[in-house]
């Protein structure tokens, strides 16, 4: 049984963020349940093997007693029942699925030696298994709790996703108070103020007021974008330094975030039928101790035995068909691979998908924070000036920039103050509509305006302006004389095209998918030299991109950071977070990279094919004695 993937979706809806908050809580009282379940197990155990007239042979004592059987039985029965409880729970659970793995292996060679056990304790002719029975299920539970402790554990996406909502509205009165109200009591039509700074509580039309928003974990929208009157707003986006009034047009199960949600649950549900090595193995050592049993029981039958001495026989056969062995193999791998992955920055949280990762054939990235450092930041500075060096410029610059909430101009002042310049005072500031703004600095007419502007005032727009179209270019003009401009973009990171040709050395096709413009969509995907893009694309879209690329035979990564990815990371046979995203994406995911570096993807593939192939060896050797044990 794979715990390390259990789902929780308990969520009804975005709104109750106390929904679904079982998540690693639950996996911890698993956790917590194996580990009780072994330690009163073993204990049990321990003079029902000491008692088996077998050991006592091997190890040359004896001890008897009047009762000694029943003592065993009554022992035995303990450890049946509460031992095996979990494994007997899956038994079932695999049953209806039609799917048998560890469950049925294990539920198989315990259910036969404790009935034909306690059938020969109460008159049967035969030998009990009792002290089998008992140690088969301490080494299993001793495997299912190392396993568990070793996986990260159950997921909170849909905890999560609720998360971005803000729990209140402020609902415009007729006399032009507002009224807080939770937020599932709104419904369309109402209308709302949402604050400067504050998430946006519902879907809905710009009725008043303007300001820039930060969409990008939701649509991967790098820029902060304008919005206006008649403008759409997402819930859960966050708005900028203005007030806004608006109409809402969507709630609850009809928004944006609750389609995210739902499409994460259905990604999730599908994925978690992919059945793990261990259970692989599990499954057709299931059908050989069945049809090994049959034969063996039959052979006697056929051989004039009586039905005592076949049914010894094939229980003997069912239960040496379970390995103990197997209840380590894997376990044992897991642990130590995660703890070696931790260490190197990769947490594992499903080791299905894990296994799964050294034949990944196609990857898709998000761009936004993923490929790209997420910020609209500055990337290069140059000057047409022998007057004024960069700093100088930059100074200039920050100083008219830093009176508007407008992203460039912010991006700019940020700059500035984490080089630690003296921002110098600015007189006479004036905006220049939809162009820049201007003022005077130290007795010179500085201005900070658009292409558009030099363009209207017939100025030379410099040959070197624009060295990537991802890039957006401000210039900077002193004293009527084009001295300068600063361009700014969000970078890309330095250990993505590093990372984007060790994949494709190693036969991996590299997709970038981005909710982000065709333009700079492109000019990333020209600079990485990706094998495809695709741009300005929603949620559902990323979902139909996995969905086609696995269509086309290949085993899917995808890997974000944003709640638009979510549901793809879910979807992909792979989902892998960069670890300065969001929560979402970090709770949806089932690798994360801790230090956000997508060279670590090379890594987690090459150290996926080591661990399986160590788990390919164990279950060698953990299953190879069957081989010779069964015909015996």
């Amino acid at each position: 049984m794979d715990h390390s993937h259990h789902q929780h979706n308990t969520m009804k809806n975005h709104r109750n963020p106390s929904m679904g908050s079982v998540g690693h809580d639950h996996h911890r009282m698993m956790i917590n349940d194996f580990k009780k379940r072994f330690w009163v197990s073993l204990v049990l155990s321990i003079p029902v093997v000491v008692l088996a007239p077998m050991i006592q042979d091997v190890f040359g004592f004896k001890i008897d007693f009047a009762g000694r059987a029943l003592l065993t039985f009554l022992l035995s029965s303990l450890v049946f029942f509460y031992g095996g409880f979990p494994f007997l729970k899956g038994f079932i659970s695999e049953l209806r699925k039609k799917n048998p793995g560890m469950m049925t292996l294990i539920s198989l060679a315990i259910i036969t030696a404790y009935a034909y056990s306690t059938a020969v304790t109460f008159g049967l002719d035969g030998k009990t298994f009792f002290w089998e029975l008992a140690t088969l299920i301490v080494i299993m539970l001793l495997g299912h709790w190392i396993e568990m402790k070793s996986i990260l554990g159950a997921s909170k996406a849909l905890e999560k996703l609720a998360d971005l909502m803000p729990s209140v509205a402020h609902v415009l009165q007729a006399d032009g108070s507002t009224l807080d109200v939770p937020i599932q009591s709104l419904k369309k039509g109402d209308l709302i103020l949402i604050k400067a700074n504050e998430k946006v509580p519902a879907d809905g039309k710009v009725i008043k007021g303007s300001t820039y928003v930060n969409e990008s974990m939701l649509t991967g929208e790098s820029k902060p974008v304008e919005k206006k009157e008649n403008d759409y707003l997402i819930g859960g986006s966050i708005i900028g330094s203005s007030s806004l009034n608006v109409m809402v047009e969507k709630t609850g199960e009809d928004s944006y975030l609750s389609n995210v949600i739902k499409m994460v649950k259905e990604a999730q549900a599908s994925k978690s039928k992919t059945q793990n090595l261990a259970n692989k193995a599990a499954k057709w050592l299931t059908y050989i101790a069945i049809i090994a049993g049959a034969i063996t029981l039959t052979y006697w039958l056929l051989n004039d035995k009586p039905f005592v001495f076949a049914l010894e026989r094939m229980v003997t056969v069912l239960i040496i068909a379970c390995p103990h062995a197997l209840g380590l193999a894997i376990p044992l791998v897991v642990a130590i691979s995660t703890s070696i992955s931790a260490k190197n920055g990769l947490l594992i949280r499903n080791r299905t998908a894990f296994e799964y990762s050294r034949k990944i054939s196609a990857i898709v990235f998000d761009k936004t924070g993923t490929l790209t450092k997420g910020e609209f930041g500055v990337t290069r500075i140059a000057s047409k000036s022998s007057k004024y060096g960069k700093e100088e410029l930059l100074q200039m610059a920050a100083a008219l920039e830093q009176n508007s909430e407008h992203p460039i101009a912010q991006s700019i002042v940020k700059h500035a103050k984490a080089k630690e310049l003296d921002i110098p005072e600015v007189e006479n500031f004036e905006s220049i509509t939809a162009r820049g703004v201007q003022g005077l600095i130290s007795g010179k007419e500085v201005k900070v305006v658009s292409p558009k502007y030099l363009e209207e005032n017939e100025l030379t727009l410099p040959g070197d302006a624009y060295s990537n179209a991802a890039e957006t270019v401000i210039f900077i003009i002193i004293d009527n004389a084009l001295s300068g401009f600063i361009g700014l973009a969000d970078e890309i990171r330095e250990e993505s095209e590093q990372a984007v040709k060790t994949l494709q050395k190693n036969k991996i096709k590299v997709f970038m998918a981005t909710g982000d413009n065709k333009i700079v969509a492109k000019a990333v995907s020209d600079f990485l030299a990706l094998d495809g893009y695709y741009a300005e694309v929603l949620p559902h879209q990323k979902v139909e991109i996995i969905d086609n690329l696995k269509d086309e035979g290949h085993i899917v990564a995808m890997t974000g950071d944003g709640v638009n990815d979510a549901p793809a990371l879910a979807k992909a046979d792979i989902g892998i977070a960069i670890g300065s995203g969001t929560d979402v994406a970090n709770e949806t995911a089932d690798i994360i990279l801790v230090n956000s570096n997508p060279k670590d993807i090379s890594n987690l593939i090459l150290f996926g094919k080591a661990t399986y192939w160590k788990m390919i060896q164990n279950l060698i050797w953990a299953t190879g004695y069957n081989v010779i044990t069964i015909p015996l």
